[in-house]
């Protein structure tokens, strides 16, 4: 693999806009630190409206100028081993632990007004642009503790997040998985980034070998990783028990202003629709002639489409001409992340794996990808790209007070471009051998992003339960819980290796608990999205507008300005009725 050095300085991201070089950052960041004091000011003076305005555009002000913060993290991206940034990540999480302190000693003085009173403000036209904080004050004032409890919590979160970075260390430096065989006795590395590569192989000794030995290396480690991931569980449990939440799930949710009803809902229908996915592992078995399918085969190409190679740029032009039914300012928004290096696009020697997107108001958003020239490669940029549109409309259109969009609906938007794309890929099929790559490719994506997430998500509501039941956990009961949802969902009839009950063990999205059903919610709204699309074309206003709409109100309303309805039934169903439809498309092709 190359070294950082040996990548064209055109496909690395541009800091500039976020920091002139590490010194530039560390300057930004001690001009910071030292308004922190400026907050105390502010202490036990605030039930006077004129100062507390003052206190909220003084916050305002330092979360605008607070836009560099992420620079540290993209650094670390870029090389995980590299001391320089992990110190500089380091130096901005301490000063981010006094901001939240600090903060936090004058904020729980406007949680501790009265109903009444928070009502009043948020009405006020003196705070007009604070009434979304105020409605979110209002909400969840019943979970607000004692000022000294709240300042206790804030010095808390100083160190919670060391088991996700734990993780991180252990998984893109500390852990290597050496080479693994083909059917020939030829030798390949086996990475974080090139699994899916291999994976993908039309040798199946090569795909074998890299689920195993990918998972296995998991296993080797499975105590540590259990007691990291065990402590991550507790720390969630004993806060949300702390804040008078019934659960660390209902606390996740209700801070989102999400809902537990969807949440229930997504399980119930993937249950349900099951047998769409092992329906796919069926026909996938026929295709490739083979006696039984297994765990190791769900990526395997059936066509030789599936293999076909792209470049970055191609790969950058397909995207561009997929989201045309977006409009022109979205592809040029598309062409302005590549002319100006918003993305970060080939893998490197210790580079973090993976890929994500990044916005802050202020700076144009900045994508992570370990780019790989097959079809999942172009996916993955097209996924990422969503994100960062979502970015750059909600912080060009929205203030600072309601820029900032939740989790749940950032999915959204990264999957409605890859809908689109596939789409595109669809409609320029040359014949129906072409299609079949496309059809299992969006099979593959279902499973990989409703019912695997899914699985996901009933692991860690697993796991956060027994805690709260006061069962104990362990590796051994975490593994056997895993393979039983595997089982379930894969269905009797796909093969497993023993390596698979360790894969919980590498889900980095682990660490962001109850994150990961975010991501099926997110393609069944997609799959929606899209195909509204193809079929008016003045939706696209409708979606853009969503896409700019930040967090002025709750995710399940925001939805709705896209036609997602999730409080419905319906809207699942049609996701579902999409998804069986493919399945039907290439039985009939067989």
């Amino acid at each position: 693999m190359k070294s950082r050095e040996e990548i064209e300085e055109k496909y690395k991201w541009d800091l500039t806009k976020f920091c002139r070089d590490d010194a530039d950052f560390y300057a930004k960041l001690e001009k910071l630190e030292k308004k922190i004091p400026e907050i105390k000011k502010f202490e036990g003076k605030l039930s006077d409206d004129s100062t507390l305005l003052k206190y909220l555009n003084f916050k305002t002000k330092m979360e605008d100028e607070s836009f560099f913060l992420p620079y540290a993290h993209y650094r670390q991206s870029e090389d995980m081993s590299a001391r320089s940034a992990n110190d500089m990540v380091q130096k901005r999480d301490l000063v981010l632990a006094k901001l939240g302190t600090a903060l936090s000693e004058v904020d729980i003085e406007i949680s501790k007004f009265s109903l009444a009173k928070l009502q009043k403000l948020g009405k006020g036209p003196k705070f007009k642009a604070y009434k979304r904080y105020f409605e979110l004050e209002i909400r969840h004032k019943k979970h607000t503790l004692s000022k000294k409890e709240e300042v206790l919590l804030s010095k808390i979160d100083e160190f919670l997040g060391g088991f996700s970075d734990t993780f991180d260390k252990l998984n893109d430096v500390d852990m290597k998985f050496g080479k693994i065989l083909d059917n020939k006795g030829k030798a390949h590395e086996l990475t974080n980034s090139n699994f899916s590569i291999l994976a993908a192989s039309t040798d199946r000794t090569l795909r074998e070998n890299a689920f195993r030995q990918l998972n296995g290396k998991r296993g080797e480690f499975i105590n540590t990783i259990s007691t990291n991931y065990i402590n991550d569980v507790k720390a969630d449990c004993i806060l949300a028990k702390i804040k008078h939440y019934k659960s660390a799930l209902a606390w996740s949710i209700y801070g989102e202003e999400a809902s537990e009803d969807v949440y229930k809902m997504l399980i119930k229908k993937v249950r349900e629709n099951v047998g769409i996915l092992q329906r796919f592992f069926e026909i996938k078995r026929k295709m490739l002639g083979l006696d039984k399918f297994a765990i190791y085969d769900t990526f395997a190409p059936v066509s030789a489409h599936n293999s076909r190679k792209f470049t970055y740029d191609e790969a950058i032009e397909i995207i561009k001409k997929a989201v045309a039914p977006l409009g022109e300012d979205y592809v040029a928004l598309i062409q302005r992340a590549r002319d100006e290096r918003w993305i970060d696009v080939f893998p490197n020697k210790n580079k973090e794996s993976g890929a994500y997107e990044s916005g802050a108001k202020g700076a144009t958003p900045v994508v992570m990808t370990n780019f790989e020239s097959d079809l999942d490669g172009v996916f993955t940029l097209a996924h990422e790209l969503g994100h960062a549109m979502h970015s750059y409309f909600t912080f060009e259109n929205q203030p600072t007070q309601t820029a900032s969009y939740v989790i749940f609906v950032a999915e959204v938007a990264s999957i409605t471009n890859e809908m689109l794309l596939l789409n595109y890929f669809l409609e320029n099929a040359k014949d129906d051998k072409e299609k079949i790559a496309y059809y299992d490719k969006f099979l593959t994506d279902m499973r990989s992003t409703i019912f695997r997430q899914t699985m996901f998500a009933e692991f860690e509501e697993f796991a956060h339960e027994e805690y709260e039941k006061e069962h104990p956990l362990s590796a051994e009961l975490l593994c056997d819980k895993y393979e039983e949802l595997n089982n379930f969902y894969h269905g009797k009839k796909v093969k497993q290796v023993p390596e698979m009950r360790f894969e919980w063990a590498r889900i980095p999205h682990f660490y962001s608990s109850f994150y990961v059903y975010k991501y099926a919610i997110g393609m069944i709204c997609a799959i929606k999205i899209s195909n509204k699309l193809a079929k008016d074309e003045t939706f696209a206003k409708s979606y853009k507008k969503f896409l700019s709409s930040g967090c002025v109100t709750d995710p399940i309303s925001l939805l709705k300005i896209a036609d997602c309805d999730l409080t419905k039934e319906q809207t699942f169903d049609e996701a579902f009725k999409v998804c069986e439809d493919f399945v039907s498309k290439w039985e009939n092709v067989l």
